[in-house]
Protein backbone atom coordinates (compact mmCIF):
# COMPACT_ATOMS: atom_id res chain seq x y z
CA UNK A 1 0.00 0.00 0.00
CA UNK A 2 0.81 3.64 -0.39
CA UNK A 3 0.62 6.00 2.12
CA UNK A 4 0.15 10.37 1.99
CA UNK A 5 -1.03 12.81 4.19
CA UNK A 6 -4.58 14.13 3.95
CA UNK A 7 -7.02 15.83 5.89
CA UNK A 8 -10.11 13.06 7.52
CA UNK A 9 -13.18 13.74 9.69
CA UNK A 10 -13.94 13.36 13.11
CA UNK A 11 -17.34 12.16 13.36
CA UNK A 12 -18.48 13.08 16.61
CA UNK A 13 -16.79 16.70 16.20
CA UNK A 14 -17.18 17.68 12.07
CA UNK A 15 -13.66 18.56 12.52
CA UNK A 16 -11.12 17.66 10.09
CA UNK A 17 -7.52 16.40 11.49
CA UNK A 18 -4.19 15.76 9.33
CA UNK A 19 -3.00 12.45 9.47
CA UNK A 20 -1.61 9.73 7.65
CA UNK A 21 -4.14 8.10 4.81
CA UNK A 22 -3.49 4.84 2.67
CA UNK A 23 -3.74 4.81 -0.91
CA UNK A 24 -4.09 1.15 -2.89
CA UNK A 25 -0.19 0.07 -4.84
CA UNK A 26 -0.85 1.32 -8.50
CA UNK A 27 -2.97 -1.54 -10.92
CA UNK A 28 -2.37 -1.30 -14.58
CA UNK A 29 -4.31 0.79 -15.47
CA UNK A 30 -4.25 3.81 -12.50
CA UNK A 31 -2.34 6.96 -12.45
CA UNK A 32 -1.00 8.55 -9.34
CA UNK A 33 -1.78 12.13 -8.63
CA UNK A 34 0.02 14.61 -6.52
CA UNK A 35 -3.06 17.05 -5.91
CA UNK A 36 -1.96 20.25 -5.67
CA UNK A 37 -5.54 22.13 -5.74
CA UNK A 38 -8.68 20.95 -4.34
CA UNK A 39 -11.64 22.69 -4.57
CA UNK A 40 -14.34 22.71 -1.33
CA UNK A 41 -18.26 21.92 -2.30
CA UNK A 42 -20.68 22.14 -0.45
CA UNK A 43 -21.57 18.59 -0.80
CA UNK A 44 -18.16 18.38 1.51
CA UNK A 45 -20.28 20.14 4.14
CA UNK A 46 -23.24 18.06 3.74
CA UNK A 47 -21.12 14.75 3.80
CA UNK A 48 -19.64 15.70 6.97
CA UNK A 49 -23.31 16.28 8.40
CA UNK A 50 -24.22 12.57 7.39
CA UNK A 51 -20.54 11.08 8.98
CA UNK A 52 -21.73 12.39 12.35
CA UNK A 53 -23.69 9.31 13.46
CA UNK A 54 -21.31 6.80 10.87
CA UNK A 55 -18.73 5.81 13.22
CA UNK A 56 -17.10 3.56 11.74
CA UNK A 57 -16.35 5.12 8.07
CA UNK A 58 -13.46 6.78 7.09
CA UNK A 59 -14.24 10.25 5.44
CA UNK A 60 -11.99 12.39 3.63
CA UNK A 61 -14.01 14.79 1.52
CA UNK A 62 -12.64 16.46 -1.75
CA UNK A 63 -13.59 15.95 -5.29
CA UNK A 64 -12.81 18.43 -7.97
CA UNK A 65 -8.94 18.33 -8.42
CA UNK A 66 -6.33 19.74 -10.07
CA UNK A 67 -2.63 18.30 -9.83
CA UNK A 68 0.37 16.27 -11.55
CA UNK A 69 1.11 12.37 -12.27
CA UNK A 70 3.64 11.21 -10.39
CA UNK A 71 3.26 7.94 -11.45
CA UNK A 72 1.51 5.54 -14.18
CA UNK A 73 0.33 2.04 -14.04
CA UNK A 74 1.86 -0.39 -16.52
CA UNK A 75 -0.86 -0.50 -18.97
CA UNK A 76 -1.32 3.20 -19.14
CA UNK A 77 -0.26 5.13 -22.60
CA UNK A 78 -2.63 8.88 -22.01
CA UNK A 79 -0.38 9.66 -19.51
CA UNK A 80 3.16 10.25 -18.10
CA UNK A 81 4.60 11.82 -14.66
CA UNK A 82 4.77 15.17 -14.60
CA UNK A 83 1.38 15.67 -16.96
CA UNK A 84 -0.85 18.09 -15.28
CA UNK A 85 -4.51 17.18 -15.24
CA UNK A 86 -7.75 17.62 -13.74
CA UNK A 87 -9.71 14.36 -11.55
CA UNK A 88 -13.66 15.57 -10.59
CA UNK A 89 -16.42 13.38 -8.59
CA UNK A 90 -16.29 10.00 -10.06
CA UNK A 91 -13.53 7.89 -10.66
CA UNK A 92 -15.13 5.15 -12.17
CA UNK A 93 -18.15 3.26 -13.37
CA UNK A 94 -19.26 0.31 -14.49
CA UNK A 95 -18.87 0.71 -17.98
CA UNK A 96 -21.30 -1.07 -19.25
CA UNK A 97 -24.91 0.27 -19.06
CA UNK A 98 -26.33 2.50 -21.67
CA UNK A 99 -25.21 5.45 -19.60
CA UNK A 100 -21.78 4.49 -19.48
CA UNK A 101 -21.97 3.50 -23.37
CA UNK A 102 -23.52 6.91 -23.97
CA UNK A 103 -20.43 8.98 -22.25
CA UNK A 104 -22.62 9.42 -19.20
CA UNK A 105 -20.80 7.77 -16.25
CA UNK A 106 -22.73 10.36 -14.09
CA UNK A 107 -25.95 8.19 -14.38
CA UNK A 108 -24.83 4.66 -14.25
CA UNK A 109 -27.23 2.20 -13.77
CA UNK A 110 -25.16 0.45 -11.28
CA UNK A 111 -24.43 4.32 -9.38
CA UNK A 112 -20.52 5.74 -10.21
CA UNK A 113 -18.14 5.19 -7.83
CA UNK A 114 -17.57 8.46 -6.26
CA UNK A 115 -14.32 10.14 -5.69
CA UNK A 116 -14.56 9.56 -1.37
CA UNK A 117 -17.26 7.82 0.30
CA UNK A 118 -17.69 5.44 -2.20
CA UNK A 119 -16.89 1.96 -3.29
CA UNK A 120 -14.54 0.68 -5.26
CA UNK A 121 -15.58 -1.67 -7.37
CA UNK A 122 -12.66 -3.92 -7.29
CA UNK A 123 -11.75 -4.53 -3.83
CA UNK A 124 -14.24 -3.08 -2.26
CA UNK A 125 -12.28 -0.36 -0.32
CA UNK A 126 -14.20 3.47 0.74
CA UNK A 127 -12.76 6.15 -1.82
CA UNK A 128 -11.19 8.72 -0.16
CA UNK A 129 -11.39 12.56 -1.49
CA UNK A 130 -8.90 15.03 -2.61
CA UNK A 131 -8.23 16.50 0.06
CA UNK A 132 -4.92 14.65 0.51
CA UNK A 133 -1.50 15.36 -1.35
CA UNK A 134 -1.99 11.87 -3.27
CA UNK A 135 -4.80 10.67 -5.20
CA UNK A 136 -4.90 7.01 -6.89
CA UNK A 137 -7.13 7.21 -9.53
CA UNK A 138 -8.23 4.78 -12.60
CA UNK A 139 -6.10 6.85 -15.55
CA UNK A 140 -9.80 7.14 -17.87
CA UNK A 141 -11.59 9.14 -15.31
CA UNK A 142 -8.49 11.39 -15.16
CA UNK A 143 -8.24 14.58 -17.70
CA UNK A 144 -5.54 16.25 -19.38
CA UNK A 145 -5.82 20.10 -18.01
CA UNK A 146 -5.55 22.31 -21.15
CA UNK A 147 -2.18 24.53 -21.09
CA UNK A 148 -3.48 28.17 -19.93
CA UNK A 149 -5.65 27.07 -17.32
CA UNK A 150 -4.48 28.18 -13.97
CA UNK A 151 -4.58 24.78 -12.12
CA UNK A 152 -6.10 26.89 -8.80
CA UNK A 153 -9.12 28.04 -10.44
CA UNK A 154 -9.65 24.74 -12.90
CA UNK A 155 -10.46 22.79 -10.29
CA UNK A 156 -13.88 23.76 -9.57
CA UNK A 157 -14.91 23.65 -13.02
CA UNK A 158 -14.34 19.19 -11.75
CA UNK A 159 -17.82 19.69 -10.04
CA UNK A 160 -19.88 23.15 -10.37
CA UNK A 161 -18.25 23.67 -13.76
CA UNK A 162 -19.37 20.60 -15.45
CA UNK A 163 -22.78 20.32 -13.22
CA UNK A 164 -23.85 23.59 -15.45
CA UNK A 165 -22.19 23.07 -18.38
CA UNK A 166 -24.12 19.60 -18.85
CA UNK A 167 -27.62 21.33 -19.06
CA UNK A 168 -26.48 24.38 -20.91
CA UNK A 169 -24.92 22.21 -23.46
CA UNK A 170 -27.67 19.74 -23.47
CA UNK A 171 -30.38 22.60 -23.69
CA UNK A 172 -28.91 23.86 -26.91
CA UNK A 173 -27.21 27.45 -25.36
CA UNK A 174 -26.01 29.30 -27.68
CA UNK A 175 -25.65 32.56 -29.51
CA UNK A 176 -29.30 33.74 -29.74
CA UNK A 177 -30.51 32.41 -26.92
CA UNK A 178 -31.72 34.06 -23.91
CA UNK A 179 -30.39 32.78 -19.93
CA UNK A 180 -31.32 33.55 -17.06
CA UNK A 181 -28.71 31.75 -13.75
CA UNK A 182 -30.99 32.12 -10.15
CA UNK A 183 -28.13 32.30 -7.40
CA UNK A 184 -24.89 34.18 -7.63
CA UNK A 185 -22.56 31.36 -5.86
CA UNK A 186 -20.03 28.62 -6.54
CA UNK A 187 -22.40 27.35 -9.92
CA UNK A 188 -23.95 30.47 -10.45
CA UNK A 189 -21.11 32.42 -11.26
CA UNK A 190 -19.46 29.41 -13.60
CA UNK A 191 -23.06 29.45 -15.36
CA UNK A 192 -22.97 32.92 -15.93
CA UNK A 193 -19.95 32.78 -17.59
CA UNK A 194 -20.24 29.88 -19.42
CA UNK A 195 -23.77 31.23 -20.80
CA UNK A 196 -22.05 34.29 -21.70
CA UNK A 197 -19.18 32.60 -23.38
CA UNK A 198 -21.30 30.73 -25.32
CA UNK A 199 -23.34 33.83 -26.73
CA UNK A 200 -26.42 33.64 -24.73
CA UNK A 201 -28.17 37.17 -23.50
CA UNK A 202 -27.85 36.37 -19.58
CA UNK A 203 -29.55 37.56 -16.54
CA UNK A 204 -28.67 36.82 -13.11
CA UNK A 205 -31.94 36.73 -10.52
CA UNK A 206 -30.66 37.11 -6.85
CA UNK A 207 -32.50 37.92 -4.06
CA UNK A 208 -29.48 40.23 -3.11
CA UNK A 209 -29.56 43.79 -4.94
CA UNK A 210 -25.86 44.30 -3.76
CA UNK A 211 -24.86 41.27 -6.50
CA UNK A 212 -25.81 44.02 -9.59
CA UNK A 213 -22.00 44.99 -10.05
CA UNK A 214 -20.83 41.27 -9.34
CA UNK A 215 -23.40 39.75 -12.04
CA UNK A 216 -22.11 42.23 -14.62
CA UNK A 217 -18.80 41.89 -13.49
CA UNK A 218 -18.95 38.39 -14.62
CA UNK A 219 -20.54 39.37 -18.02
CA UNK A 220 -23.96 39.41 -17.20
CA UNK A 221 -26.53 41.43 -19.61
CA UNK A 222 -29.26 41.98 -16.97
CA UNK A 223 -29.98 41.80 -13.10
CA UNK A 224 -33.36 40.75 -11.72
CA UNK A 225 -33.96 41.35 -7.83
CA UNK A 226 -35.75 37.95 -6.78
CA UNK A 227 -38.33 39.46 -4.18
CA UNK A 228 -38.99 42.61 -6.20
CA UNK A 229 -42.49 41.77 -7.39
CA UNK A 230 -42.14 44.59 -10.55
CA UNK A 231 -38.67 43.22 -11.56
CA UNK A 232 -40.07 39.56 -11.91
CA UNK A 233 -43.52 40.33 -13.69
CA UNK A 234 -41.39 42.48 -16.22
CA UNK A 235 -39.05 39.53 -17.15
CA UNK A 236 -42.06 36.61 -17.73
CA UNK A 237 -41.71 34.38 -20.29
CA UNK A 238 -38.96 35.84 -21.29
CA UNK A 239 -36.39 33.18 -20.66
CA UNK A 240 -35.13 29.99 -23.25
CA UNK A 241 -33.67 28.61 -20.01
CA UNK A 242 -33.42 28.97 -16.56
CA UNK A 243 -30.36 27.61 -14.34
CA UNK A 244 -31.90 27.13 -10.81
CA UNK A 245 -28.85 26.92 -8.61
CA UNK A 246 -30.27 27.91 -5.54
CA UNK A 247 -28.76 25.38 -2.46
CA UNK A 248 -31.62 26.24 -0.48
CA UNK A 249 -34.65 24.88 -0.77
CA UNK A 250 -37.50 26.87 -2.21
CA UNK A 251 -40.61 27.81 -4.24
CA UNK A 252 -39.65 27.27 -8.15
CA UNK A 253 -42.89 29.14 -9.33
CA UNK A 254 -41.76 32.22 -9.10
CA UNK A 255 -38.78 30.88 -11.98
CA UNK A 256 -41.06 28.88 -13.63
CA UNK A 257 -43.30 31.89 -14.61
CA UNK A 258 -39.70 34.04 -16.32
CA UNK A 259 -39.51 30.63 -18.16
CA UNK A 260 -40.49 31.25 -21.84
CA UNK A 261 -42.91 29.17 -23.77
CA UNK A 262 -41.33 25.84 -24.68
CA UNK A 263 -38.25 26.76 -22.27
CA UNK A 264 -36.87 25.23 -19.71
CA UNK A 265 -36.48 25.18 -15.62
CA UNK A 266 -33.20 23.24 -15.11
CA UNK A 267 -32.97 22.87 -11.08
CA UNK A 268 -29.90 22.07 -9.94
CA UNK A 269 -28.93 23.71 -6.63
CA UNK A 270 -31.33 21.67 -4.33
CA UNK A 271 -31.54 18.38 -4.95
CA UNK A 272 -34.66 17.38 -2.55
CA UNK A 273 -38.39 17.09 -2.81
CA UNK A 274 -39.90 19.80 -4.76
CA UNK A 275 -43.48 20.84 -5.19
CA UNK A 276 -45.05 22.38 -8.86
CA UNK A 277 -48.41 23.75 -9.64
CA UNK A 278 -49.34 21.65 -13.60
CA UNK A 279 -50.65 25.04 -14.55
CA UNK A 280 -47.03 26.21 -14.28
CA UNK A 281 -45.70 23.88 -16.70
CA UNK A 282 -48.95 23.56 -18.60
CA UNK A 283 -49.04 27.48 -19.53
CA UNK A 284 -46.49 28.27 -22.08
CA UNK A 285 -45.68 24.62 -22.70
CA UNK A 286 -42.80 24.75 -20.11
CA UNK A 287 -40.76 21.86 -18.54
CA UNK A 288 -38.74 21.16 -15.32
CA UNK A 289 -35.44 19.54 -15.50
CA UNK A 290 -32.20 18.45 -13.21
CA UNK A 291 -28.50 17.45 -13.94
CA UNK A 292 -25.67 16.04 -12.02
CA UNK A 293 -21.76 16.88 -12.62
CA UNK A 294 -21.13 15.20 -15.53
CA UNK A 295 -19.55 12.30 -17.81
CA UNK A 296 -16.46 11.83 -19.31
CA UNK A 297 -17.18 13.47 -22.85
CA UNK A 298 -18.95 16.45 -21.23
CA UNK A 299 -16.10 16.97 -18.73
CA UNK A 300 -13.42 16.98 -21.54
CA UNK A 301 -15.17 19.49 -23.64
CA UNK A 302 -16.04 21.76 -21.01
CA UNK A 303 -12.23 21.77 -19.92
CA UNK A 304 -11.61 21.98 -23.97
CA UNK A 305 -14.29 25.49 -23.58
CA UNK A 306 -12.70 26.85 -20.85
CA UNK A 307 -8.99 26.75 -22.44
CA UNK A 308 -10.30 28.57 -25.21
CA UNK A 309 -12.25 31.17 -23.34
CA UNK A 310 -10.28 31.73 -20.20
CA UNK A 311 -12.50 30.91 -17.88
CA UNK A 312 -11.99 29.40 -14.53
CA UNK A 313 -13.61 29.73 -11.50
CA UNK A 314 -12.93 32.85 -9.59
CA UNK A 315 -11.64 31.63 -5.96
CA UNK A 316 -10.06 32.57 -2.54
CA UNK A 317 -7.54 30.42 -2.25
CA UNK A 318 -6.38 28.89 1.34
CA UNK A 319 -3.61 26.56 2.76
CA UNK A 320 -4.65 23.55 3.41
CA UNK A 321 -4.45 24.00 7.02
CA UNK A 322 -7.36 26.04 7.11
CA UNK A 323 -9.33 23.71 5.74
CA UNK A 324 -11.72 24.22 8.97
CA UNK A 325 -12.13 27.57 8.59
CA UNK A 326 -12.87 27.44 4.76
CA UNK A 327 -15.61 24.74 5.68
CA UNK A 328 -17.30 27.06 8.65
CA UNK A 329 -16.98 30.06 6.69
CA UNK A 330 -18.87 28.88 3.33
CA UNK A 331 -21.55 27.31 5.33
CA UNK A 332 -22.22 31.16 6.39
CA UNK A 333 -21.91 31.83 2.84
CA UNK A 334 -18.89 33.86 3.40
CA UNK A 335 -17.14 32.89 0.10
CA UNK A 336 -17.31 34.89 -3.68
CA UNK A 337 -17.17 32.38 -5.22
CA UNK A 338 -15.61 28.70 -4.36
CA UNK A 339 -12.78 27.96 -1.81
CA UNK A 340 -9.98 25.92 -2.85
CA UNK A 341 -7.32 24.52 -0.97
CA UNK A 342 -3.30 24.74 -1.53
CA UNK A 343 -2.69 20.65 -0.71
CA UNK A 344 1.57 21.85 -0.76
CA UNK A 345 1.49 22.48 3.09
CA UNK A 346 0.98 18.92 3.24
CA UNK A 347 4.73 17.94 1.96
Amino acid sequence: MRTTIGWQADPATHVLHRTRLRRRDLRPDDVAVRVDYCGVCFSDLHALRAHKSDTDGTLVPGHEFTGTVSEVGGAVTGFAPGDPVAVGNIVDSCGTCPMCRAGQENFCRGFPTLTYGGTDRRDGATTLGGYSREYVVRDTFAHHLPAGLDAAGAAPLLCAGVTVWEPLRALGVGPGSTVAVAGLGGLGHLAVKLAVALGATTTVISRTPGKAEEAYGLGADGFVVSTDAAQMEAVRDRFDVVIDTVSAPHDLTPYLRTVAMDGTLSHLGHLGPVTVETTDLLIGRKRLSSAGSGGRPSTADLLRFCAEHGITADIELLPSSQVNTALERLERNDVRYRFVLDMSDLD
